[in-house]
């Protein structure tokens, strides 16, 4: 499969990505096959099924939403084919809206489960997330961009959506 549109782009379409979101679906989904069995000490009951199935459906609407600013109404292709680092929009709040997006709805997938042992999986995800990242695709943006994405690095979250910092 190609992964760039013409032939002087720096970046790869798509980067990692496929990859780690498969991963990070892969460990939640045996984590959930795993919370009827295994991991069954973890689940909870009475009022906390309520709490965890609501703010679950909440972040993961959250996720989507997160996600589909980032790939649907940014100008993130036409950024990457013409090699111009996007700070602007949902990036000025996230580096990552689509992994975030993504990663954001599997929590949101793995609270509905009322499992407990599901918020370790995804404290483990966020530690998947940023090794890979750290060492893919940021490598590439800071050898492509250089001091204007370690500035952009230092003011903006690389997974959690937050208030950009100001210098």
């Amino acid at each position: 499969m190609k992964n760039y549109v013409k032939d002087s782009q720096k970046l790869p379409m798509f980067g990692v990505g496929p990859y780690l979101v498969g991963s990070l679906g892969a460990l939640t989904l045996a984590g959930m096959l795993l919370s009827g069995n295994i991991l069954k000490s973890g689940i909870l009951g009475g009022f906390w099924v309520i709490i965890f199935r609501v703010i679950g459906t909440l972040i993961l609407l959250s996720g989507l939403a997160i996600w589909f600013i980032g790939a649907m109404k940014s100008d993130m292709d036409d950024s990457i084919i013409e090699n111009r680092l996007q700070t602007g929009g949902i990036y000025a709040w996230v580096r990552n809206p689509m992994y975030s997006g993504v990663w954001y709805t599997i929590i949101g997938i793995g609270l509905m489960c009322h499992n407990w042992w599901l918020i370790v999986i995804q404290i483990i995800n966020w530690g998947i997330m940023t090794i890979v990242l750290k060492n893919t695709e940021e490598k590439w943006l800071e050898n492509l961009y250089g001091e204007e994405y370690m500035e952009y690095k230092s003011q903006v979250n690389r997974c959690i959506l937050w208030f950009p910092r100001k210098k």
